[in-house]
């Protein structure tokens, strides 16, 4: 039976958090019940943390576990936080939901610290299942137009998506997968690992590595992309 609690890839969610560079100020963007967060205090237990989070049985929840909250709209909204400030931004299984993904890193990237850990995790569209299942002219199972999906990514994409928006701006610290569809935990688990670009999601550690000049939000308009998306008032 497959364990859809590997898709939130908690165990690389650790490591990564481990492996950042500070732990002073820790953001999740779409925090959820605070699973991640948790994960986070263990770790450093003397930071600050803060979840972005608007669905109200998780906002109080959030409030249950001494969490600060935040309730914005991701895609519309501006972080309140000072640019350069925060040590770790986590988005786990939140970037397939978006429309807005130019204003999300913009605002993500202006308020991470130079060398900031910024943690995301993806449902993964090139994933093993879905390979097969296009074979046979079905839709990947992450991206159905009837489900609250409106995004699709696979790490090449994402590299891609990186590099032209923000080019030199993020290096990719670390890189793993969590489950293997349609396999049972003991064999999702080793196969996840042994081949990460085919798990069902996709887990990067990015690294900021240079000053942001607004560069997320001036992309769509330099390459003029025909889509309305919101670039700020």
């Amino acid at each position: 039976m497959i364990d859809r609690q590997l898709n939130y890839g908690r165990h690389l969610i650790k490591k990564f958090i481990k492996n950042s560079a500070g732990s002073k100020i820790i953001i999740d963007l779409g925090a959820g019940g605070g699973g991640d967060l948790l994960i986070a205090k263990e770790i450093f237990p003397d930071a600050e943390l803060h979840a972005v989070e608007v669905y109200t049985p998780y906002v109080e929840a959030l409030n249950k576990q001494s969490i600060t909250v935040h309730q914005l709209n991701i895609e519309r909204d501006t972080l309140p936080f000072q640019d350069n400030s925060v040590d770790v931004i986590i988005a786990n299984q939140v970037l397939e939901h978006v429309k807005e993904i130019f204003w999300i890193f913009h605002e993500a990237t202006r308020v991470l610290k130079k060398n900031g850990s910024f943690i995301i995790g993806v449902p993964n569209i090139a994933a093993f299942h879905n390979r097969i299942i296009f074979l046979f002219g079905k839709q990947p199972s992450q991206l159905k137009n009837w489900s609250a999906h409106v995004r699709g990514w696979s790490k090449d994409d994402f590299k891609k998506f990186l590099n032209k928006s923000f080019p030199g701006g993020y290096s990719i610290k670390g890189f793993g997968g969590s489950n293997f569809y349609p396999f049972p935990p003991f064999l999702a688990k080793p196969l996840a690992k042994l081949f990460p670009n085919l798990a069902w999601g996709s887990f990067f550690h990015l690294e900021k590595k240079k000053d942001y000049g607004n560069e997320f939000i001036e992309f769509p308009k330099k390459e003029r992309l025909e889509t309305n998306f919101y670039l700020g008032e």
